[in-house]
């Protein structure tokens, strides 16, 4: 398992996950001042597909791009664009909104969960009960989720200031909208493991990420665009009044345009369960960094959630690994009986030709 490049799928999801939580934090804010989320997942992929077009249009992939306009190409980009993108983000924002960013980060966290069950059921992760590393995904996927959920929802006792929290208090739901909030929430969840699903196809078909990339950020903010037409009548929504909005809008767009890219080329190398399993981590980071920065109380059972989020994506990517050495293990080993059984041949063949030239010289 040596080399950089078997940790570089890793790295890459780690640094992703910081992305998200600090995006979950900023617009939120940016939303609470008055931004519409409709109109901020519309300007949110027009950012992104002009940040991602210089590459796509690039000399380079100009041959690409032209073998990426197929019928078939187009058409796995749309529905992948439409329910993977333009569906999830609208609902993830509504969300967000109508939630918190704590909650938004814990509700992501059914996506493995979600993502496991989809790639078994379309034949992308295989399960084998008696397998050491198939009981360590399933575990890990448990432990995973269920310790991202207890640090959303069950707080317990102040881990610097212990006293008992009044019974209201020992969860952290708040918020007359909480409840369709998380409605919003779920349905994001649901279809972004559709999205991380379909990138197995879509890989397939249109190998170059970037290109894959640029068109589903361009047909999603076609299709943002003209859900939002539809819903807002009052074209005022469509104006950003702060710098807070505006930077919120344009760190989303170059966030999305890279993320999208990193998850795709992260897919093809490891499978989606694989991408699904470091989503976790943006729980555990969000809490980090609102307990350093906004000042907000770290309790017990935040502790205990990270503990068994940590300890859930460590069983699963030790499954994950171990299922990598024994595929590769598995072709080693075809591969060398495929050369001993030609090698047998050729030794068999050459005994029978000298056993015939012999014959041909003996009288």
């Amino acid at each position: 398992m040596g080399g950089l490049g078997f940790y570089q799928p890793a790295m890459a999801m780690i640094g992703l996950q910081f992305h998200y939580a600090v995006l979950a934090m900023f617009t939120r804010a940016a939303l609470l001042h008055g931004m519409n989320t409709r109109v901020f997942v519309v300007y949110r992929q027009a950012i992104a597909t002009l940040a991602l077009a210089p590459f796509a249009l690039s000399c380079k992939r100009r041959e690409s791009f032209k073998t990426s306009l197929g019928l078939r190409n187009l058409s796995l980009l749309f529905i992948t664009s439409l329910i993977g993108v333009t569906a999830n983000q609208n609902a993830y924002f509504e969300g967000l909104h109508l939630s918190s960013s704590t909650v938004t980060t814990a509700m992501s966290n059914l996506i493995p969960a979600l993502t496991f069950v989809l790639a078994t059921i379309f034949g992308l992760e295989k399960i084998d009960v008696r397998s050491l590393r198939s009981l360590a995904k399933i575990a890990g996927t448990v432990l995973c989720v269920g310790g991202a959920i207890t640090m959303a929802l069950l707080k317990g006792q102040k881990l610097l200031n212990m006293q008992f929290l009044p019974s209201k208090q020992a969860f952290g739901l708040q918020g007359d909208h909480w409840l369709l909030g998380c409605a919003f929430l779920l349905t994001s969840s649901i279809t972004w493991s559709f999205w991380m699903i379909m990138q197995v196809p879509v890989s397939s078909s249109c190998p170059d990420h970037v290109l894959s990339t640029f068109w589903m950020c361009l047909m999603a903010a076609i299709e943002a665009a003209i859900f939002t037409l539809v819903v807002d009548k009052d074209s005022q929504a469509w104006n950003l009044n702060s710098t807070l909005e505006y930077s919120s809008c344009l760190y989303a767009g170059i966030g999305i345009a890279v993320s999208v890219f990193i998850q795709s080329w992260t897919i093809s190398k490891r499978g989606p369960l694989f991408c699904a399993m470091f989503n976790p981590l943006c729980t555990v980071i969000t809490a980090m960094v609102a307990a350093t920065f906004l000042h907000e109380e770290l309790y017990v059972g935040s502790l205990i959630g990270a503990l068994a989020v940590i300890s859930g994506l460590y069983i699963v990517l030790w499954g994950k690994a171990e299922e990598v050495e024994g595929i590769k293990q598995e072709a080693q080993l075809n591969s060398t009986d495929q050369n001993d059984q030609i090698n047998c041949k050729t030794d068999l063949e050459e005994a029978l030709l000298s056993h015939v030239s012999e014959s041909k010289i003996i009288p």
